[in-house]
């Protein structure tokens, strides 16, 4: 790959920002499951899949393109990626059935796994100098910053604006078109070559990259297990457990997850650097300690700080793992890698999910929140004594022992 145009600010933060308005697409529909479920009459096994639906569509589109834009250029994927953002919310502008909400869930996984990958080696590849140094912060930040407005977005249209189900589509659709316009007007960082190879991506990884790769998916997977339990399992905590009701205080506990994350990963600037995932981690483990308690209290205030405490792990441990394989990738295997970083994240956010969705029925939502919670927790150890080990091979291997 050859850069194609020396970067400039202006690219870099409209690459940003258009991340920043697909992700928070991903997120909209969190507040308004209630609204929808009384509306329609489903219950919330139904929820369940409507988000295994959005989480095979985003593996499925990284899959199948998340290594094109190493040969197509990082910009027609892009506009592809926020393209179908447009179509997801134009089909949940005229959602009145399970089936709509499906295939609307189903175009917004298209969209984020289109995305995450792209936008994310676009956005370190356009840094300026000057930026360079953050550059893997900014695009981390910009995928969490996003995932966080979501829910608090769709919480106040839905609670104080009129037309709860609608309104908060309108005005994403309007930030599709912009970053649309944004992507279209900044430089192409990749130069095609004469051959184009475009395929469905195999799971495979560079042997350069093997080495942090696996360390950093077994963090990840704790942390996005973490994220996956507060977007599909709170809301019905707060709503069954703790009845809140309120659409903005459901979007704001979620939200501040992902806020709690971007400061997570700011953190990691005046960290040790061998530390960073260790630490992570232990926030992690005492986050979910948290949510457990604040599930067999019914105490808002605890999950709040559960919220803010794991928000924090998870955005340390996400930003730490990303940069070590942004760093490690090969220049024409960026996207790919990266690609593929998020499938195993995607997996990790999905399967709490799933689980959750499908054994709250037989157990009850108390018992399985503090089951899932213990059970993160201790993938969280697990992922740390991991971390610790290959950290000591590492040393080992540096010193010639």
């Amino acid at each position: 790959m050859t850069q194609a145009g020396s970067p400039s600010t202006r690219d870099f933060i409209l690459v940003a920002c258009a991340l920043l308005i697909a992700m928070l697409g991903t997120t909209l529909p969190t507040p308004l499951y209630a609204i929808y479920q009384q509306r329609l009459g489903f219950d919330s096994s139904w929820v369940t899949i409507i988000f295994s639906i959005y989480a095979a569509g985003v593996i499925a589109a990284l899959l199948a393109v998340g290594s094109w834009s190493d040969q197509l250029g990082r910009k027609p994927l892009l506009c592809a990626g926020l393209l179908m953002g447009v179509i997801s919310a134009v089909i949940f502008l005229y959602a009145d059935s399970i089936a709509g909400l499906m295939i609307g869930r189903l175009f917004s996984g298209f969209s984020a796994g289109i995305m995450t990958g792209t936008a994310t080696v676009a956005v370190i590849e356009l840094a300026p100098e000057r930026w360079s140094k953050s550059a893997t912060l900014v695009a981390t930040a910009a995928n969490m910053l996003g995932l966080g407005l979501g829910p608090l977005l769709a919480g106040i249209t839905s609670q104080y604006l009129p037309d709860p189900l609608h309104l908060v589509f309108y005005v994403h659709l309007a930030l599709l078109l912009l970053a649309i316009v944004g992507v279209i007007v900044a430089r192409e960082t990749v130069t095609r070559p004469e051959k184009l190879h475009l395929g469905i991506q195999k799971p495979s990884i560079p042997a350069s990259v093997r080495s942090v790769f696996i360390p950093a998916s077994i963090a990840g997977l704790a942390g996005f297990s973490v994220a996956g339990l507060f977007t599909c399992m709170v809301p019905s905590v707060m709503i069954h457990v703790m009845e809140q009701t309120g659409g903005l205080l459901i979007g704001a506990v979620i939200g501040l997850f992902f806020v709690a994350s971007i400061v997570g990963q700011a953190l990691l600037r005046w960290l040790p650097k061998q530390h960073d995932m260790t630490l992570g981690c232990l926030a992690l483990i005492i986050g979910l300690i948290c949510l457990g308690s604040s599930i067999a209290t019914a105490q808002l205030m605890l999950l709040v700080l559960a919220g803010f405490i794991a928000g924090m792990g998870q955005g340390m441990v996400f930003r730490a793992g990303m940069g070590a394989v942004s760093a490690n990738s090969p220049a024409h295997h960026k996207a790919a890698v990266t690609s593929a970083y998020f499938v195993v994240m995607y997996i990790s956010i999905s399967v709490p999910v799933i689980a959750v969705g499908f054994s709250v029925h037989t157990f009850g939502l108390r018992h399985v929140g503090e089951f899932f919670a213990s059970l993160v927790a201790f993938i969280a150890l697990l992922a740390m004594i991991s971390m610790k080990r290959v950290q000591a091979r590492q040393a080992v291997t540096s010193t010639g022992g």
